[in-house]
């Protein structure tokens, strides 16, 4: 019995076997039952010899036109050449798909999958693999894994190559997207380049204020000028600081992760951030581990941070700030330019490698975001 007839035999009890042959398989085997050639069938259907052989070998489909000549040829029914076709294609639509689920799933476990689960993303279990797969491509605004490695993947890869660390790729594109969501949440004027550099000395006064009072009062005054400010604890494995990028050309992000909860890292890390919004491109994309070290830009990190040290502690006091001695000086010091004394000391520990030095000046922020 040759394939044909065994499919019109089976028709009744249809079944899925692990492996699907080709229409041409059943052709080959009806040709040699007829004890016709290619050459004559194709005289009989008009189809060209190269046509009739390429469905032999499976690289042709058999259309239903094709399939109407087969009948008149060969006296097998169309519609049986149509299930044929229909069932290979089915078939290899299905390999095609497996396939492509079996690189899914193996992209699915380089995802923070806990760390989304805690923050609501993701609640499918772990034996739903494909609904975890379609919540975390919805997390991150992307329809395929392949949108997610050219949105998410080329920035977390860019951060890594950079990075004198070890950091996942996936827990740096949720941090990242996570910021991105929360800003598009926050209203902000249009981006004004001197609207921006016009609040500096009011955002340098807030370093005075308790860490409580703090994210409202920065976030509306930075909102003012294009830039979301996005307060985004860590994912774990991210490992990120700071990071900047722009939503559009008139808004720009600049996320904190408030890493080390200090007070002195918390404002180098902001006006760092802010420095690649004055003074670098709308393009680019920032990710910083701990305070400024994106070590495959050197010279615009060399930029961002003289800006956020010179802003925090202009250069006219320096020759003052390396005669500090004790945490009085410091104290005296750090109300005389109008700025916490944790950032005094956190820059004298920076300079002189003593991470001993004024340790009891430095405020741990747990900052609170207003609703």
């Amino acid at each position: 019995m040759n394939q044909l007839a065994k499919h019109a035999a089976d028709e009744r009890y249809p079944y899925r076997p692990d492996q699907v042959l080709p229409p041409g398989e059943t052709l080959r085997e009806t040709l040699e039952a007829l004890d016709m050639t290619q050459t004559q069938l194709a005289q009989r259907t008009g189809l060209s010899g190269k046509h009739i052989n390429q469905i032999i070998q499976g690289q042709s489909a058999l259309t239903h036109e094709t399939a109407i000549s087969l009948e008149r040829a060969t006296g097998i029914p169309s519609r049986l050449w149509n299930s044929l076709e229909s069932q290979y294609r089915d078939y290899m639509s299905r390999i095609r798909e497996r396939e492509s689920l079996d690189k899914q799933v193996e992209w699915l476990e380089r995802m923070p999958l806990k760390a989304l689960r805690k923050l609501g993303h993701v609640t499918a279990t772990a034996r739903e693999r494909g609904k975890q797969l379609q919540q975390v491509l919805s997390f991150f605004g992307v329809a395929t894994v392949e949108a997610w490695e050219e949105v998410w993947g080329q920035p977390s890869a860019a951060f890594l190559q950079s990075a004198a660390f070890s950091a996942d790729a996936g827990a740096v594109a949720a941090w990242l997207r996570i910021g991105e969501i929360e800003a598009t949440r926050i209203y902000c004027q249009p981006y004004d380049r001197a609207r921006l550099r016009s609040i500096l000395p009011r955002l340098r006064e807030l370093t005075l204020l308790p860490a409580s009072e703090i994210y409202p009062r920065l976030r509306k005054l930075c909102a003012s000028a294009g830039v979301a400010v996005v307060l985004a604890p860590e994912v774990t494995g991210a490992r990120a600081s700071g990071a900047t990028r722009w939503i559009s050309p008139n808004k720009a992000i600049v996320q904190l992760s408030n890493r080390g909860k200090r007070n002195d890292k918390f404002w180098f890390a902001l006006f760092h951030e802010i420095a690649h919004v004055l003074l670098h491109g709308k393009r680019d994309v920032f990710v910083e581990h701990d305070l400024g070290h994106d070590g495959g830009r050197p010279q615009q990190e060399s930029e961002a941070n003289d800006f956020a040290g010179h802003l925090l502690i202009p250069e006219f006091f320096e020759p003052e700030l390396a005669t500090l001695e004790t945490d009085s000086d410091v104290e005296a010091f750090a109300r005389q330019i109008a700025v916490a004394p944790g950032i005094v000391a956190g820059r004298l520990q920076h300079d002189r490698q003593d991470y001993r030095f004024g340790y009891k000046l430095f405020e741990k922020y747990e900052l609170i975001q207003d609703g």
